[in-house]
This record gives structure tokens, C-alpha cells and sequence, in this order.
């Protein structure tokens, strides 16, 4: 079986979209679909534990939101999360549990799973972060093509249509992205992968690897 299916990269209880995943074989399937799934849950959510704040914004009783921090809807915020200092999240986001937004992090359309870091000057736009997952400092997801073509990705091999101009990455549950890394548009990152400071990533990266550069790819001892 791929290693892109959302079955092999992602731990589905990790997470308050869990349903959003039904029917679906890849991840970047959800996409399209967040902006509407997110005010749906939002409305659904329990007022004794989330305030709903201006334009489908729900937010966490327990979270922690700096005042400069910048939030649109759709929006989620779950239990225990952190937006810091000028965060600036554009909308169609949630954000899991005990996950941080950090300072001048922006993000939009994705979803991150819980525990997951993206803490410092981070860019997270059309992706999908997974459980544990870490975004070292100044890393980003490139989510548009420098010739603005459609996305395509990897599975197998094969490179395939995704019929989306605008995709970022799609990162495993306990993935680490080293500082100043660019992972390009459609980027498939495996579970339990690291991938080195300063690099730019193309492609699918298997599962339990140690990312290099482009063609040095070491398997986890």
C-alpha cells in the first residue's frame, strides 16, 4: 500500500476533523472541503468549552491567544493550543489540541492534527500537519507553482493529478522539518521522517528516512 494514503500518514484520534477523513483516500482530498466542514463542527462544539469569537471563530476556553495574535474564519482553535505573538491565521484553519501557532506564523486552509509545532516564522498554506509533527524556524510549505500549473504528486511513482493550483505539503505524523527548509507544492512527507535544515523538498519521502538532500535519502536505523 502508498505511504500518501491517509490511512499510512495520519492518526485519525488525533484529531477534532476525524469524520472530514471518511470516503476519502488521500489527504489532499479535504482541502476543498475545510472552509464549509469547519463552520459545520464549529456550531456543533460544546459552548461550555469553546467561546465563539466575531465570524465562525471558535476558540478553546483552555487555549492560549496572544492579544496581537490575528485570526479569521472559519476557524477552530482546540483545547490546550497557542497562537503567539502576530500569528496570522487566514482562515479555513483548525489548529489541534496542544498544538502552537508561533510568533509571526502565518497559516491558511490547513489542518493541523494535535501536539503539533509550527512555532516559529513558519508559513503553512493548503497542507496537512501531522500528529507530533514540528516545523523547525523559517521552514515553509510552497504552495503555488512558479508557473501556476496544477499540482501534481507522487504516489507510487506515478505522478498524479490533483486538479488544485494551490497545494502545499502533506507531513506524517511525527515529522521533523529542519530550519529554513522549503517543502515545494506537494510535497508528501512520510511518518517518522526527518528532513535536514536548509533543504528543498520535491516529491514523496518515504516513511522512517532521514532526509538528506534531493537523492540522499538514508533509512531510520
Amino acid at each position: 500500500m502508498s505511504f500518501t494514503t491517509i490511512k499510512e500518514l495520519y492518526s485519525l484520534d488525533k484529531t477534532i476533523a476525524t469524520d472530514l477523513f471518511e470516503g476519502h483516500t488521500y489527504p489532499w482530498e479535504i482541502l476543498p472541503l475545510l472552509k464549509e466542514y469547519i463552520v459545520t463542527l464549529g456550531n456543533s462544539l460544546d459552548p461550555n468549552k469553546f467561546d465563539k469569537k466575531g465570524d465562525n471563530i471558535w476558540i478553546a476556553k483552555n487555549a492560549t491567544v496572544f492579544e496581537s495574535a490575528y485570526i479569521a474564519g472559519p476557524c477552530i482553535i482546540d483545547e490546550g493550543a497557542e497562537v503567539r505573538h502576530c500569528a496570522f491565521i487566514r482562515g479555513s484553519v483548525i489548529v489541534g489540541k496542544n498544538s502552537v501557532v508561533g510568533n509571526s506564523t502565518e497559516v491558511k486552509n490547513s489542518l493541523i492534527f494535535d501536539n503539533v509545532q509550527v512555532p516559529h516564522y513558519n508559513y503553512v498554506g493548503d497542507s496537512v500537519l501531522g500528529y507530533k509533527s514540528h516545523m523547525g524556524a523559517g521552514s515553509i510549505t510552497s504552495n503555488v507553482k512558479s508557473d501556476k500549473t496544477l499540482v501534481k504528486v507522487t504516489v507510487n511513482g506515478q505522478r498524479v493529478e490533483t486538479g488544485m493550483k494551490k497545494f502545499g505539503a502533506m507531513l506524517g505524523d511525527f515529522v521533523e522539518v529542519g530550519c529554513g527548509s522549503v517543502l515545494n507544492p506537494g510535497t508528501i512527507i512520510g511518518k517518522n521522517t526527518n528532513i535536514y535544515p536548509l533543504s528543498s523538498v520535491r516529491g514523496s519521502v518515504a516513511p522512517n528516512s532521514i532526509y538528506k538532500k534531493a537523492g540522499e535519502v538514508a533509512e531510520k536505523q
